[in-house]
């Protein structure tokens, strides 16, 4: 059987908007700039879209040496957030169960979310020398991940989205899921047995299953929530009074993969 890449996405700033690209860059804490800013509440709480659809719409682009952030919507000035942070001022935050350090990114930063949020918040980013360490159940207890739910990668087939939107009324797209790769062929969920596998020159292991919150039910192109798809997806994909939908990842080994690249199922 034959597996490509289809589909490769990163999303910088935690629970905002993702980005398709053609080719990433896998090192230590997953594609590069992924999941590596985030926004949080005055306790140093990370916030997300389960309590603030509304970030749903706050899209970015990646420029040469910063992020450009806007509203889809909303009128707002476009907010530019450097590469370079200004390490000298950090701070504990907390992610689950996690506690991190990481760098406050800037005032007009902070501004510009609690404008969009209507609370007060800032924004932060995670230095190369903050470790958060995946939990050693499901990895060696080496590998990190940067402000992700847990783990470095998401994977999906594309063959289980089209399965899932065969029993929709109205089928949905790949980012309610929000995915970091995506394949094609094979059969739907092939991805839950798989143990390792090869793309370009990185291993990958899926080491968990992944269970889903509330998000995939908001719409990434207008922020309104649903109950699909997880009243479908529990008629056939709960366990233990969870969903289950993609394969979280942990990887060996850093370079480039591209879209278009065969997918080696080596386990």
């Amino acid at each position: 059987m034959d597996f490509i890449l289809s589909e490769i996405f990163v999303y910088p700033i935690k629970s905002v908007s993702g980005i398709s690209l053609n080719e990433a860059y896998i090192g230590e804490k997953g594609i590069e700039k992924d999941r590596r800013w985030m926004i949080i509440n005055e306790e140093g709480k990370f916030l997300s879209q389960r309590t603030y659809p509304e970030l749903s719409l706050v899209y970015v682009n990646i420029e040469n040496d910063g992020l450009v952030v806007k509203h889809k919507y909303k009128n707002y000035d476009e907010l530019f957030i450097p590469f370079e942070a200004d390490e000298e001022y950090t701070r504990d935050v907390e992610i689950w169960n996690d506690k991190c350090g990481a760098v406050l990114v800037s005032n007009a930063a902070d501004c510009w979310f609690s404008k969009v949020l209507g609370i007060p918040c800032r924004l932060v980013y995670m230095p190369d020398n903050t470790k958060r360490i995946v939990d050693p159940r499901y990895s060696d207890g080496n590998k990190t991940v940067g402000f992700a739910d847990g783990y470095p990668f998401l994977l999906i087939g594309q063959s289980s989205l089209d399965d899932l939107n065969s029993k929709l009324e109205l089928p949905i797209n790949i980012n309610r899921f929000r995915p970091n790769l995506v394949f094609t062929g094979g059969e739907p969920f092939s991805e839950d047995l798989w143990k390792e596998f090869k793309i370009g020159s990185i291993t990958f292991f899926p080491v968990k299953p992944c269970a889903r919150c509330t998000i995939p039910t908001i719409n990434q192109e207008t922020g309104e929530k649903g109950k699909e798809p997880l009243v479908t997806l529990s008629s056939y994909r709960m366990k233990n009074n969870k969903v289950y939908f993609g394969q979280n990842l942990v990887s060996e080994g850093s370079g480039i993969i591209k879209v278009g690249d065969p997918l080696f199922v080596i386990k």
